[in-house]
């Protein structure tokens, strides 16, 4: 028999995404509040970004996605 691992102890055993170190579960998925801070930051800095669809040559977008 194996043992099933549940949605949370798979959270518990996920080491944070920023410093790889525990994850607390006040914080989760992040062992603290800089390292959830840190990520925040990253993204409002666009060091992420979630690939979207190819703009059409010529085509101009706003902030507000307005064409």
């Amino acid at each position: 028999m194996t043992a099933r691992v549940t949605p949370e102890r798979r959270k518990a055993s996920a080491p944070c995404p920023i410093c790889r170190k525990p994850a607390q579960e006040a914080f989760a998925p992040f062992c603290s509040q800089r390292c959830a801070d840190v990520d925040l930051g990253r993204w409002l800095g666009e060091r992420y970004v979630i690939p979207g669809p190819e703009a059409e040559p010529g085509e101009e977008h706003d902030d507000d996605g307005a064409h």
